[in-house]
């Protein structure tokens, strides 16, 4: 019995040790898992600030091309072709400028991956500008595109991956010189493909190639392991490659490098192609498809954003009640007799957020349909608690397509 017992309370002993381990194994995971997070964001901040001369650049060309279009349209209002020949261009520079912005805050934040099918070639041209149009720099590239077709990827990581991989090959070369970015479709065998998460088929193959300084081959074996780089300090988080690599990777794809030293560098990412058609948004003449008689109560505080709302809905044959903020909502919602079909709210607005004016209106027509529009992203919100998750959201700029589209989705579901 008393050897039982010395047994015992060795082990509750042990016992405690062994939680008090585990504990602070949990504690120190923990801690890593928030180091890795915070270098990681990083990571996106540097890829942020080496965009951030381009994009001042492109912002600048977008915002005269739609100021001084709409000048051009107030002086002589009645050419007729003139004036829808500059409206176009105008609408255009906005529609880049807003994906220009989608594409900044993807990169400040964490995200779903949400995969689409991207035109290889024009995804590269439209953001190699940016890469490479950096204050101070006369690096240039040269686009060596074949005919490759579509990949299926998620946008914005695709893009994260080319930015670093263009911005290693700037930070190689001597300033004035070009880098070369090709594509090309090749077939890979399952041999070829045996270290890599992918699968034999049909890839499309972007390379990155600069004729810069090189890397010795024990840098090479080291160039996608987290944390390691060979810039000086402050320079780079080291995450640049291993990301390229990750996101590579996580698309079904495989990447390659040769370098020597004095001699330049070559890497080839390689995507599975796709024969999935590009969803096009819905041109002119459908919009009449998305047409509508219901009754809409449009809840918006910005007095633009308001009138080409209630612009777009009323030309498309929707019934529109305005409120400029959550009491006139409330008022609006309480004198109206008739149905009221949908409330379309903004997410963020003084007195009363979006979520809390939903909160009010349904305690007075509990059958209301509810659609937010953010010019915030969903992530955004979302983690903030904004608003809940699987809420229907729309996001700003508003564009007319999107927006009947997103409206006859609400009011058509059961």
């Amino acid at each position: 019995s008393i050897l039982l017992i010395a047994l015992l309370f060795e082990f509750n002993k042990l016992h405690a040790q062994l939680a008090a381990s585990m504990e602070e194994v949990e504690a120190r995971n923990h801690e890593l898992i928030r180091s890795r997070d915070a270098l990681v964001r990083a990571q996106r901040f540097e890829a942020l600030g080496q965009l951030t001369g381009g994009i001042a650049h492109d912002f600048n060309n977008l915002l005269t091309a739609i100021t001084g279009g709409l000048e051009l349209i107030a002086r002589r209002p009645a050419d007729t072709e003139r004036v829808l020949r500059l409206a176009g261009n105008a609408s255009k520079a906005a529609d880049r400028g807003s994906q220009l912005i989608r594409r900044l805050m993807s990169f400040a934040r964490r995200q779903n991956l949400r995969p689409e099918v991207l035109d290889t070639n024009e995804t590269l041209r439209e953001f190699g500008s940016l890469a490479t149009n950096v204050p101070g720099s006369r690096t240039t590239i040269r686009f060596e595109l074949a005919d490759v077709g579509t990949i299926c990827v998620d946008e914005t990581e695709f893009q994260a991956a080319f930015l670093n991989l263009v911005s290693n090959a700037r930070d190689a070369v001597p300033d004035g010189h070009e880098i070369v970015v090709a594509t090309r479709m090749v077939g890979l065998t399952k041999d070829q493909v045996a270290d890599a998460d992918a699968v034999p088929g049909r890839f499309v193959q972007v390379a990155v190639v600069d004729r810069g300084s090189g890397m010795a081959p024990d840098v090479q074996t080291r160039i996608f392991e987290p944390f390691f780089t060979t810039k000086e300090h402050g320079k780079g988080t080291g995450l640049g490659l291993s990301t390229v690599f990750g996101i590579v990777r996580q698309a079904g794809g495989t990447i390659w490098v040769y370098s020597e030293v004095a001699r330049g560098t070559t890497f080839k990412v390689y995507l599975p192609r796709t024969d999935e058609a590009i969803r096009e948004d819905a041109p002119g003449g459908e919009l009449a498809t998305l047409r509508g008689t219901e009754t809409i109560l449009l809840v918006e505080d910005d007095d633009q954003v308001r009138l080409v709302a209630r612009g777009i809905l009323r030309r498309s044959g929707y019934r529109v009640l305005e409120a400029q903020n959550g009491g006139e909502a409330i008022m609006t919602c309480e004198k109206h007799v008739g149905i009221i079909d949908l409330v379309l709210t903004d997410v963020v607005m003084p007195q009363m957020s979006g979520r809390e004016l939903v909160g009010r209106l349904v305690t007075i027509r509990s059958d209301l349909r509810v659609l937010y529009m953010s010019g915030y992203t969903e992530d955004a919100i979302l983690r903030h608690g904004i608003v809940d998750a699987g809420v229907e959201l729309l996001q700003k700029p508003l564009t007319p397509s999107a927006l009947l589209r997103k409206v006859r989705a609400v009011l058509d579901r059961t």
